[in-house]
């Protein structure tokens, strides 16, 4: 790319002034409530609308739930899908096996979504081309590396995203024949790359998909995976949809942009606190995301809100199934008061370097960096003082013990320790003059957990409470109780 057309590029992903945004909103579904797509129908996709008010809208779709899972592998459980199968493959049965298996939930999917026999057959057709496209791809690919001459290790990466788009393409192509057979001129506009020979970059892709459609009388139903250049996985993995999704709302000056999940963004999880505790957040700004991504609640991913915030589209995260709640909006605003909006803990592994003789010697805390950077692990957070080093982390037990043992190599002096604990994070767009480290340890005192640390950053948008493992669920409790439930607020009316 030449240093022009980046610098054009460039200056479109900033923010542009108001009257020179569209008039459309990006809006993306993930893949539970895509399970749910006939609710959607009567709910966020069509409703109540009629002629020009189903239109200036663009969706942006994840695979149906389970599907990625089975064409990669289960995001929880590890189990192996397809692509897990390949990669150890001894034999050709087992990818095989999982992919016709793959081809069976889809064909499903199809079956339980369309009444009219027409609209199901296409569906079926689109499906059975796909699955069997990528598995002739496979097995090609399977024989030219049997020859020794080409490694198969160096096509993965590729095969993971192969697989991975056949989930969105399916879901894709499912919404727009549903929304045609409801009169709605809905238009599939396909990211995937399937039988495309050219590899344009990420912003080439999408403007080339996006060059003449007319947002005022289409509706464009638009794959969440996007085959380019840079290859999304490979940095973003499974959160490429956020990012297609953020960018062409970069790209096309998007009024606003819009996730629809299955809850509301939320004070805390309710599941924990109770559905008659959590408050609706309703406004806050892309600090407060950065610092849920951080903590593993990602209202959307940071490289897709950062997106976002450059290009100055506002984010607002909905209920799909309650079309008339305006949800959250995320913007650049600063808060005009003080308060805290969230409460939430998340697992982690703290990580501590004790070196007597560290006081005064640079280059501890590179070395600790530079292992965990090689080993992937997650710096959530860290404290230091004069002869130690602690790194809050998420990871595998096993990563964070080949971290320890290259360390201990290094300076085989120090006494590194390892232990399971908890962070629980009280986060607000402006918490200056709360109180919040001294409030939150008298609630912590008074639910009876003494907490392993805490600290707070001048930025003023987050306090963090180290506490042992078992007592996460109650330190959430006991923190949102004293600075959520006691206000005054009415709680929202459903969380999931």
């Amino acid at each position: 790319m030449t240093h022009e057309n980046k610098t054009k590029r460039g200056a479109q992903m900033r923010a542009a002034p108001e009257e020179k945004r569209g008039n459309h909103t990006v809006e993306k579904i993930g893949g539970t409530s895509m399970s749910r797509a006939r609710e959607l129908l009567d709910t966020i996709l069509i409703g109540n609308r009629k002629g020009a008010e189903l239109y200036e809208r663009v969706f942006v779709v994840s695979a149906f739930g389970g599907i990625t899972d089975k064409l990669l592998e289960h995001k929880k459980s590890g189990e192996p899908g397809v692509y897990a199968l390949f990669a150890h493959a001894d034999n050709d049965h087992g990818w095989m096996d999982s992919l016709s298996n793959v081809s069976r939930a889809m064909l499903e999917i199809n079956a339980e979504l369309f009444d009219d026999a027409g609209d199901r057959n296409a569906a079926d057709d689109f499906v059975r081309e796909r699955i069997e496209g990528a598995r002739g791809c496979l097995i090609d690919l399977q024989r030219l590396c049997s020859y020794g001459h080409f490694q198969l290790v160096e096509h993965m990466q590729t095969i993971r995203e192969m697989l991975s788009a056949l989930g969105e393409a399916h879901s894709a192509n499912n919404l727009t024949l549903l929304l045609r057979r409801r009169g709605v001129n809905a238009r599939f506009i396909d990211l995937t790359g399937w039988r495309d020979e050219t590899q344009p970059d990420l912003h080439e892709r999408i403007e080339r998909a996006f060059a003449d459609v007319k947002f005022e009388r289409e509706l464009p139903i638009v794959t969440g995976y996007t085959q380019c250049r840079e290859g999304l996985m490979r940095e973003f993995d499974r959160g490429y949809s956020e990012v297609t999704f953020a960018t062409i709302a970069a790209l096309t000056a998007a009024r606003e942009a819009i996730i629809h999940k299955e809850f509301h963004l939320s004070s805390a999880d309710p599941r924990l606190v109770g559905t008659d505790n959590v408050r609706k957040i309703g406004r806050t700004n892309y600090d407060v995301a950065d610092q849920l991504s951080n903590m593993g609640m990602e209202a959307i991913h940071p490289n897709a809100a950062k997106t976002l915030r450059q290009a100055g589209v506002p984010l607002r995260v909905a209920n799909a199934f309650e079309p008339h709640d305006p949800g959250t909006l995320i913007d650049a605003e600063p808060a005009t008061e003080a308060g805290v909006e969230m409460v939430t803990g998340l697992p982690i592994t703290s990580f501590e370097l004790f070196e007597q003789d560290m006081v005064g010697v640079k280059g501890y805390d590179a070395s600790i960096l530079e292992m965990l950077t090689r080993h992937r692990v997650r710096i959530v957070s860290k404290t230091s003082n004069a002869n130690s080093i602690v790194h809050h982390v998420e990871a595998p037990l096993k990563a964070v013990r080949r971290v320890e043992r290259d360390l201990k190599e290094r300076y085989p002096s120090a006494r590194i320790t390892t232990r399971r604990a908890s962070i629980v994070s009280v986060i607000g767009r402006e918490l200056k003059g709360l109180g919040v480290m001294l409030k939150g340890l008298q609630a912590l005192d008074k639910a009876g957990i003494e907490p392993i640390s805490s600290h707070e950053t001048g930025r003023c948008v987050d306090v963090q409470f180290v506490v042992r493992s078992e007592d996460c669920d109650e330190a959430v409790k006991a923190l949102h109780s004293a600075f959520i439930e006691s206000q005054e607020e009415a709680p929202i009316r459903k969380a999931a």
